[in-house]
């Protein structure tokens, strides 16, 4: 179908709904680089003129990636809940805008937005956001309410847990050790304590995840581990009789984008019902851990919908986040600036999409974090880190990551301290995973506000946990 939009005495048409997408996004590298980008301002305008006036139930009819060739597609469309999505179905794309703006500004928005959460598709919810404003994103996010469970609550109102992400190069204990220490003491791993292993090798897998369980039940610390290593090895290590806490996996919004990572829809459920059955938790049964990323479908060529049409990486990134929720997660983070400048330029885009990220993957239902992050080769820097944090922080964000120093030294890429996090819960008022923060009271290290104190660690136990002792 093609639609059509006059703007300032020009005529612009669209040859079908990706098109339209498309080209209504905000400006992003990405797009460009897959040609599907508006070529200016005037034709952005015009597309999402288009997209606004569209019926939400336009996307029930009318497909972004084809469903007989993609099982993403076949999931969207056959878990689609039409009671739920009753409530809303009379809108447009701009109606919905103002319903969840109307919405979020009187009490109860949480239960009237959850209510309609699982009859939306990924691509209504994609193409809302693009119409929105950065404060629409932050006041809609931070309305609702999304929580899981393991040892930890995540997406707790008031909170803002962290990944204590401690990576080494060369996976030495006494290193991750020394990283994990730190970052306690600053108050993180309340998400969990996770590590990119730098071998994805059964043994060193395994070697990791023992390391981890030992601090953990050394100085019983309420947090869960997870070494993130491909699903296959961690269903091959539960087989075993490791200590699996989350399962990992990477996930994308096409099942082109999956396979190239190894996986389908199928195996994840394994995966998921593999870790569920070590009945490992204490406050909950969420076990999956997943990551996406704007630009992973671009980047294994398996971006292309509806014609052959490119689709935008926004809307493939939010089709992801479908097959995170019919997993049931405990933890999902858009990695928002780690492929790099070819799909992310510079600060601003970085921010735009991670507010996107996290406001869609929210309404979608899912506990969802952010890795505030970008490559040394982006137009950014620390500052508009600091700003995307804040903002993720006042939009109620459930997770961010934190590294030592900021710096990933194996993965080679910056994030956020613990220092900023710190700064960040001093700032607005927020608080650990309510579990995490009773710990970190019973061993000294915060007050009944859940302030750091000064703490003796010559005194703690947490004082042997680099020695070789403890490893």
């Amino acid at each position: 179908m093609k639609y059509q939009q006059q703007v300032s005495g020009v005529n612009y048409t669209f040859d079908g709904l990706v098109e339209v997408m498309a080209k209504a996004t905000p400006l992003r590298s990405g797009d460009q680089l897959a040609g599907c980008a508006a070529e200016h301002d005037g034709e952005r305008a015009a597309a999402a003129w288009v997209l606004a006036d569209l019926p939400l139930d336009t996307f029930l009819t009318e497909e972004v990636v084809p469903y007989d060739t993609d099982e993403v597609t076949r999931l969207i469309m056959d878990t689609h809940d039409r009671q739920a999505f009753s409530a809303v179905s009379h809108l447009t794309v701009g109606g919905f805008r103002d319903w969840l703006l109307e919405t979020a500004s009187h009490d109860g928005s949480a239960e009237r937005i959850t209510e309609i959460s699982a009859g939306l598709t990924p691509e209504m919810v994609a193409a809302v956001s693009k119409i929105m404003r950065n404060q629409d994103l932050i006041a809609v996010s931070a309305a609702m309410r999304v929580s899981a469970a393991f040892r930890t609550t995540i997406g707790s109102p008031g909170t803002l847990a962290t990944r204590l992400q401690p990576n080494h190069p060369t996976d030495d204990p006494r290193g991750i050790a020394a990283a994990v220490l730190d970052g306690l003491l600053l108050g993180c791993g309340d998400a969990v304590i996770g590590i990119n292993p730098a071998t994805d090798s059964p043994q060193a897998t395994s070697d990791l995840l023992h390391l981890l369980d030992s601090i953990r039940t050394r100085y019983d610390i309420p947090a869960q581990s997870c070494v993130l290593s491909h699903i296959t090895t961690t269903i091959g290590l539960i087989e075993a009789g490791a200590p699996v806490d989350l399962a990992f996996q990477s996930i994308a919004g096409t099942e082109g984008a999956n396979t190239a990572f190894g996986v389908n829809i199928a195996l994840l459920r394994e995966g998921n019902e593999a870790a569920r059955s070590l009945h490992r938790g204490t406050v909950g049964d969420n076990v999956m851990y997943l990551e996406t990323g704007q630009g992973s479908a671009l980047s294994s060529h398996a971006h292309l919908g509806v014609g052959g049409k490119p689709v935008d990486q926004q809307t493939l990134e939010t089709r992801a986040y479908a097959v995170a929720r019919d997993l049931q997660p405990l933890l999902v983070n858009t990695v928002v600036g780690f492929i790099g400048p070819e799909y992310l330029y510079d600060g601003r885009q970085i921010i735009r999409a991670g507010l996107e990220d996290h406001f869609c993957g929210k309404l979608l239902g899912l506990p969802m974090g952010v890795d505030v992050c970008y490559t040394n080769h982006a137009e950014a820097d620390q500052n508009d880190m600091d700003t995307l944090l804040t903002l993720l922080a006042a939009a109620g964000v459930a997770f961010v990551i934190t590294v030592p120093g900021a710096d990933d030294v194996m993965l080679g890429y910056q994030s956020l301290s613990f220092h900023d996090v710190l700064t960040t819960r001093r700032t607005l008022g927020l608080r650990p995973a309510p579990e995490f923060e009773a710990w970190l009271r019973t061993v000294g290290m915060v007050d009944e506000t859940g302030r750091l104190t000064p703490f003796d660690l010559e005194r703690s136990a947490l004082r042997s946990l680099t020695s070789a002792e403890a490893l």
